[in-house]
């Protein structure tokens, strides 16, 4: 074991003790990987080639009491249920140990330090691997042209915040250099305090986002808060005497002696280790994934010209529906991304996915981003079918018409004509004509902000 040092050991009342008692277990409770359901899913992972997903949930853990195993590129995450019941947890173990604690003053001052250095790593593995997302713009890419083609109101609050950040790359990678930083900065005794004022100010936004714009990772930001708040606790007295009452502060001097050298160079090696693992490797992954044009949309080349194309003419089962039809058959306008993805408007809009927690999806059908939080166009993904022409596949459970299969025309260069079937088997003769929009957006990255633009 570890000795300690200090001047003298810190003064515990027994109110302080029993306190102490309670949060040194219900965060340990917290922190620590005692779930299975974790461990399963580690054992599972290909140590060999691990991927960027793989780091991503090994960051990510929570314990998950009430939660069923969850196995693939989403490991889940606990609720504030899951709290409750390690709280309670905490107060039964709080209880019996009040019972029999026979405790020192020193080594209550070593409990709470070494307390201090779980959470410490255990923040920082949570804000650096969210600040790598950021660092290089993965977490919230740039508007799609379907999302520059759906009206403002038809998104969720939660999409047009991270379609707001994807516009400003250059802000998003700052913000994760901040948290990296962070990250980086808890790793060290005695920056601790700078690094959790930094994650308070930081992760406190992120919490407050998304309670206000219905995020889905409210609960895990304040996890990650909480551990900020404690470690800051520690050091907030000093700061305030000696700032606020402008009285000289006592530092704290506690700090471990390892009596043998194989400890003291294990705790090195274990240092060296989360370095080279969650900032190196981890960041490694996530560069790569960076070049490889991100993780929210899929990696393939579309088979149609990228754009925006009016529906000058739909016919369905013989019958052809005029453009003011306010059905959900007819199609308005479609856009073809450059990636095989295809969304149409129609007159009727539906509900949107609101699954908005942060998955880094391997397989490209599970990839949800580019759909989610939109309420006004139907996606579906365009692949080729045996007869050289295309199947679109809904990539929306909630799509009234989940697969179409067509034969393509190419008129001109410009204009496109579909033939083909629906689900319900009903003949489909659509003619698409692409129409050069230009994109406020787009226009201006062209010449600069500060440029003349002439659309």
């Amino acid at each position: 074991m570890a000795n300690s040092t200090t001047e003298k050991p810190s003064y515990w009342s027994s109110f302080e003790k029993i306190i102490f008692r309670f949060f040194l277990i219900y965060l340990l409770l917290q922190a620590l990987p005692l779930d299975w359901k974790y461990w399963a899913n580690i054992f599972k992972i290909d140590w060999f080639h691990p991927t960027l997903t793989d780091l991503f949930n090994i960051s990510r853990y929570t314990p998950q009491l009430l939660s069923p195993y969850i196995a693939g590129d989403y490991w889940g995450l606990n609720t504030f249920a899951d709290w409750s019941i390690l709280a309670l947890i905490a107060l039964i173990g709080t209880l019996a140990w009040s019972v029999f604690d026979r405790g020192t003053p020193r080594a209550y001052d070593r409990w709470y330090y070494f307390l201090r250095v779980i959470l410490r790593y255990r923040l920082a593995l949570g804000v650096i691997a969210y600040g790598y997302l950021k660092l290089f713009p993965l977490q919230s890419p740039p508007p799609t042209l379907s999302d520059l083609n759906t009206p403002y109101g038809d998104l969720s609050a939660w999409k047009i915040f991270s379609l707001s950040l994807g516009v400003a790359p250059s802000f998003e990678s700052f913000l994760g250099f901040v948290e990296i930083l962070a990250g980086l900065l808890l790793l060290y005794r005695k920056t601790v305090f700078i690094a959790t004022f930094i994650i308070l100010s930081f992760t406190g936004n992120v919490f407050l986002s998304n309670l206000a714009y219905e995020g889905g990772e409210a609960t895990y930001s304040l996890y990650l808060i909480q551990f900020a708040l404690v470690l800051l606790a520690y050091d907030a007295p000093r700061l305030y005497t000696l700032l606020t009452l402008e009285r000289a502060a006592v530092p704290a001097r506690f700090k471990p002696e390892y009596v043998t050298n194989y400890r003291s160079i294990g705790r090195m090696v274990l240092k060296l280790g989360f370095l080279l693992f969650f900032v190196v490797l981890y960041g490694q992954r996530a560069y790569t994934q960076y070049r490889m044009g991100g993780y929210q949309f899929s990696s393939r080349s579309g088979l149609l010209r990228e754009g925006f194309y009016d529906v000058s003419s739909f016919v369905y089962d013989g019958k052809e529906l005029p453009y003011i039809d306010k059905s959900s058959l007819r199609w308005l306008n479609v856009v073809v991304e450059k990636w095989p993805t295809l969304s149409i408007q129609t007159a009727v809009g539906l509900k949107p996915d609101t699954h908005n927690v942060e998955v880094i999806h391997r397989n490209d059908e599970a990839k949800a981003y580019e759909f989610a939080g939109n309420g006004a166009r139907r996606y579906y993904r365009c692949e080729k079918n045996d007869g050289g022409g295309l199947t679109l596949n809904a990539l929306q459970n909630h799509n009234e018409l989940t697969k179409f299969s067509f034969s393509t025309i190419f008129l001109s260069d410009s204009t496109i004509r579909l033939i083909g079937k629906d689900a319900a088997q009903k003949v489909i003769d659509i003619h698409l004509r692409k129409i050069d929009k230009k994109y406020l957006l787009k226009e201006a990255k062209k010449v600069g902000r500060r440029s003349q633009l002439i659309l």
